[in-house]
C-alpha cells in the first residue's frame, strides 16, 4: 500500500505542474474560485469535520471544532479572497538616478511558483492544513498535502471530499506514517510547508535539500510568558489560563513556561489557579475541555511530571471537582501548575504540548530578559504590563517569532500580520499577504529607456572619461 501511495504522489505533481504551466498565467477569477470552493468544502461538511476531530482527539467540542478549525479556516480563505486582486498589482519600483529620469521604469509582479507542498500537524489540523492551502491558492499555485496519520479520520475525510470538489491536478490529500513524509518532503516541489515539530522540522529541511525546494518550517518550542510588576494579574491570569488550556495546551503557541517576580509568585498562581477553575468547574465530565490525542502524548506528558517531582519540583494540579482521573478511561488531563522548577528537569528543556505550566521567578526584569536568551528563539513571547519602559526593553532584547502584549496567541490570528518563527522556532512566515509573498516568486522587471545609457553611464568600452566620472562618483564619501 505505501509503494502505491508513494508513486501516486509523484504522478500527482508531475499532474499538477503539467496543468499549472498550462494554466498560465494564472488569473485572479480562477484563484477566487479555488478559495470559493475550499470555503464550500468546509462550509458544506463542517458537521462531519466536527465529528472526524471528536474522533480523533477522543473528545473535543463541537464549538471549539468549529470556532478554532472550520470558522478559522473559512476567514483565512476570505480574507484571501477579499485582499487578492491587491496582493496582486504590480509593484512600481523607485530607481537609481538618472534612470527613472530617462525613461526608464522598474517593478515587481508576483507570479506563482508551481506546486506547493504541504505537512500538516494534527493539534487543528483543518485550519493548519488550509492556512497554507489558502496562501498556495491566492498566489496561483496547485497544492499537495501531507494529512497527520495522528488525525486519521480528519486526513480520510479530506482525501474523500477534496475530490468532490477539486479535480486532482488543482488540489490532493495523502495520508500515511513516517515513510509516506519522508518521501512526500523529498519530492521536488517549487514550495514546501511543515508545521511541527523543531526535531521533524530538520529532517524536513534535509529532504527538501537535494531538490533545493525553498522550505517555510512552522515549528514550536517553548514560548516564555513574561509578567511584569505592573500587570494586572487577575486579567493576567485568566488570559494565560485561557491560552493555556486552549485544545488542553496542544498548541505550538501555547504559553510554555512563566516567569513571574518572585514576591509575586503566590499571587499569580493563586491567581491562574482560580481561572483555571471557573474556566473548567471540571474536567472530565466538562464538554469544553479537550483530550489529549493518544496515549503516547499522555504518557509523555506524565513521565515530565514525574521528573519534575523526581528532581524537588511542587506541583499542583487543578482539579475543582476532586476528579479521579487514574480511574478515568478518557485523556483529560488537568492543568498542573510546576513550581520549583529547574533547567535539569524534562519540562523545562522539551516543548510540554499540554495542560502543564512551569512557574520560575525573577528578581530584575533583565533576569527574565537573560533567561528566555540563554534559550533557542521562541515561535511566540507573551509579556504581561503597563510598564512602556519595560515592554520596549522586552521588545528589544529579546528575539521571538512574535509577541502579544497583554495576552497570549493573538498575533497568530492576524491575517496581516506574518506568522513565523526564527531559529529552532522554524523559518520564513505565512498568512495573510505574507503568506500570498511566501508562496509566490517576486519577479523583478527592469525596462530600458530608448537613450544608449551604456554609453552615458561609461559602461560601454573602451572605457574613457565618462567611466572614470562614474567611478569617482561612487567612490566620493
Amino acid at each position: 500500500m505505501a509503494e502505491i501511495i508513494l508513486d501516486n504522489m509523484q504522478r500527482v505533481l508531475e499532474a499538477q505542474r503539467a496543468a499549472f504551466m498550462g494554466e498560465l498565467p494564472v488569473g485572479i477569477a480562477g484563484r477566487k474560485d479555488r478559495l470559493n470552493r475550499c470555503i464550500r468544502m468546509l462550509a458544506e461538511n463542517s458537521a462531519r469535520f466536527s465529528a472526524a476531530l471528536t474522533d480523533d482527539f477522543g473528545h473535543r467540542s463541537d464549538d471549539v471544532n468549529l470556532l478554532f478549525d472550520v470558522a478559522a479556516s473559512i476567514r483565512q480563505l476570505k480574507h484571501a479572497i477579499k485582499h487578492v486582486d491587491r496582493w496582486s498589482r504590480k509593484e512600481p519600483r523607485k530607481l537609481d538616478f538618472p534612470l527613472g529620469l530617462l525613461g526608464g521604469r522598474g517593478w515587481v509582479e508576483y507570479q506563482p511558483k508551481g506546486v506547493v507542498g504541504v505537512i500538516a500537524p494534527w493539534n487543528f489540523p483543518v485550519s493548519l492544513t488550509i492556512g497554507p492551502i489558502s496562501g498556495g491558492f491566492a498566489a496561483g499555485n496547485r497544492v499537495m498535502v501531507k494529512s497527520s496519520e495522528y488525525t486519521p479520520g480528519v486526513a480520510a475525510l479530506f482525501a474523500e471530499l477534496a475530490p468532490l470538489y477539486f479535480d486532482p491536478r488543482e488540489l490532493a490529500f495523502f495520508s500515511g506514517g513516517p515513510e509516506v513524509g519522508q518521501r512526500f518532503s523529498a519530492l521536488p516541489f517549487d514550495h514546501l510547508i511543515f508545521t511541527g515539530a523543531t526535531p521533524v522540522g530538520r529532517h524536513i529541511l534535509h529532504a527538501a535539500a537535494d531538490n533545493l525546494t525553498p522550505v517555510t518550517l512552522e515549528l514550536g518550542g517553548k514560548s516564555p510568558t513574561i509578567v511584569g510588576r505592573s500587570a494586572d494579574i487577575r486579567q493576567a491570569a485568566e488570559r494565560i489560563a485561557i491560552g493555556k488550556l486552549l485544545n488542553a495546551g496542544q498548541i505550538c503557541l501555547a504559553p510554555d513556561y512563566l516567569l513571574v517576580p518572585e514576591e509575586q509568585a503566590d499571587t499569580v498562581v493563586g491567581a491562574i489557579s482560580r481561572a483555571a477553575a471557573e474556566l473548567y468547574p471540571s474536567v472530565i465530565a466538562n464538554a469544553d475541555y479537550t483530550a489529549l490525542i493518544n496515549d503516547r502524548h499522555r504518557v509523555r506528558l506524565e513521565a515530565y511530571l514525574e521528573d519534575a517531582r523526581d528532581k524537588g519540583a511542587a506541583v499542583i494540579a487543578i482539579n475543582p471537582a476532586s476528579e479521579d482521573f487514574a480511574a478515568s478511561n478518557g485523556r483529560k488531563m488537568p492543568l498542573h501548575i510546576v513550581r520549583n522548577v529547574n533547567d535539569d528537569m524534562a519540562l523545562m528543556r522539551e516543548e510540554i504540548f499540554g495542560p502543564i505550566l512551569p512557574v520560575m521567578t525573577y528578581s530584575r526584569i533583565e533576569d527574565a530578559i537573560g533567561y528566555v536568551n540563554r534559550r533557542d528563539r521562541p515561535l511566540g513571547l507573551y509579556y504581561f504590563g503597563n510598564d512602556p519602559a519595560e515592554q520596549r526593553l522586552i521588545l528589544e532584547r529579546t528575539i521571538s517569532g512574535g509577541v502579544t502584549i497583554n495576552d497570549v496567541l493573538f498575533h497568530a490570528a492576524m491575517e496581516e500580520m506574518p506568522f513565523g518563527g526564527i531559529g529552532a522556532s522554524g523559518m520564513g512566515s505565512y498568512h495573510g499577504f505574507d503568506g500570498f509573498k511566501t508562496f509566490s516568486h517576486a519577479k523583478s522587471i527592469y525596462r530600458q529607456p530608448k537613450i544608449d545609457f551604456a554609453k552615458l553611464a561609461g559602461f560601454k568600452p573602451p572605457y574613457g572619461a565618462a567611466t572614470r566620472k562614474a567611478i569617482a562618483r561612487e567612490l566620493k564619501m
